[in-house]
């Protein structure tokens, strides 16, 4: 190669030189780049305990964290393939038409009239599918007519139990164009009438639109109905709230409808004076302490409410070695100011009393609301002790 070329050969060498140390510092920063941005990401997908890095992972994560709501209890009537209607307090039905209800929930109980549970002939079924129970009642009468309800199950491990406070009910007629009452298989039935409980007539209706009326057989009259003190429900009957005296005696229901008049079951009402509380015995014993051969008397009182019925029950030494049991009871009226009450007594006689005869007495006295009991303890001492005293 001539000299003369020497040196632009050099300049072209130094160029090239610095060309390929550029594009290198390049490349090797772009890798550098790509290293700090791929550690930056390992970072942020593991975050510290506690803290999140991304506002929508924190809302996912809250959303997990929340107990999952549970479906409310619901019932509905199912009309027809596909139809459906939620019910209310009360629904109507055809007799002989298929009453289907369909109750949200796994699992869920049933309970249905009295007349259906013990008189099963086949035409209740109840099935349990994956989200809700059925049940279907075919050939229905107007002896169905009553209160329907579905239990929600809470289940914990193989341990269940019915949900009363999500219970649903509803009150199903069975309207039956031949019978406006439900029948029953007495014609007569006896009430008692307590004075501080209410008195129910279950004359139930087959038919929500059913007149019905309360009447006395004798002397034959309607018996008034206030809503005070006699009220009635479509769903139980008539409720007489506080029975007093002159509610006893020979009632019944005569339902109207269209042309349809029907009467009821008839009920004895019988008046019970029921007491407000249990006796209060007080006992006195005629000495508590006597010489053997000596006679006792030990008398148990009761002061309470007229007409009130109360038995007396004795506990005594001598029942140890089957010592026979004499007692006198009897009842009076008394005064206590304004009012008039009731003296019950029984007096427990002990003859020639021996020594087996020392020790407690107890007396039981008992009504309708209750028992309550009072003791006293007798002494007996031999002839040759009290000489000595």
């Amino acid at each position: 190669m001539p000299l003369e070329n020497i040196p632009g050969l050099r300049w072209r060498l130094v160029l090239i030189s610095v060309l390929v140390c550029g594009l290198i510092f390049e490349l090797v920063k772009a890798a550098q780049e790509q290293r700090a941005s791929v550690g930056r990401t390992v970072k942020q997908s593991k975050p510290k305990p506690g803290r999140s890095t991304n506002k929508a992972a924190a809302a996912k994560s809250n959303t997990k964290a929340k107990p999952a709501a549970t479906a409310q209890t619901s019932l509905t009537q199912v009309l027809s393939r596909g139809k459906f209607r939620k019910v209310g307090e009360t629904i109507t039905v055809q007799a002989g038409s298929v009453l289907e209800l369909r109750c949200r929930g796994k699992p869920v109980q049933w309970g249905v009239p009295p007349y259906l549970e013990e008189d099963d002939d086949g035409r209740l079924k109840i099935v349990q599918h994956e989200r809700y129970g059925v049940l279907m009642l075919i050939n229905s009468t107007g002896a169905d007519t009553g209160e329907y309800t579905c239990y929600p199950m809470y289940c914990k491990n193989t341990d269940c139990r019915r949900d009363y406070n999500k219970a649903v009910k509803v009150f199903v007629f069975f309207q039956d164009p031949q019978e406006l009452f439900v029948p029953t298989s007495d014609y007569y039935e006896v009430i008692q009438m307590r004075t501080n409980w209410p008195t129910v007539l279950p004359c139930q209706v087959t038919s929500p639109e059913a007149k019905v009326t309360l009447q006395r057989e004798f002397p034959p009259v309607e018996v008034t109905v206030d809503g005070s003190e006699i009220s009635f429900d479509v769903k139980k009957g008539f409720t007489i709230h506080r029975p007093q005296p002159h509610h006893a005696g020979e009632l019944f229901c005569v339902a109207s409808l269209g042309s349809l008049r029907q009467s009821s079951t008839k009920y004895m009402l019988i008046y019970v004076n029921y007491p407000l509380a249990p006796p209060a015995p007080v006992i006195q014993a005629s000495s508590t302490s006597l010489s053997v051969g000596g006679n006792l008397q030990i008398s148990c009182t009761v002061i309470g409410e007229q007409d009130v019925v109360v038995e007396f029950n004795w506990e005594y030494p001598g029942q140890q070695i089957g010592r026979p049991l004499y007692t006198q009871e009897s009842v009076t009226a008394v005064s206590q100011g304004s009012a008039q009450q009731q003296q019950s007594q029984s007096v427990l006689l002990v003859d020639e009393v021996r020594d087996v005869d020392q020790g407690t007495y107890t007396c039981t006295a008992g009504n309708l609301q209750g028992t309550k009991s009072a003791s006293t303890t007798v002494k007996v001492v031999t002839k040759d002790k009290t000489n000595r005293s």
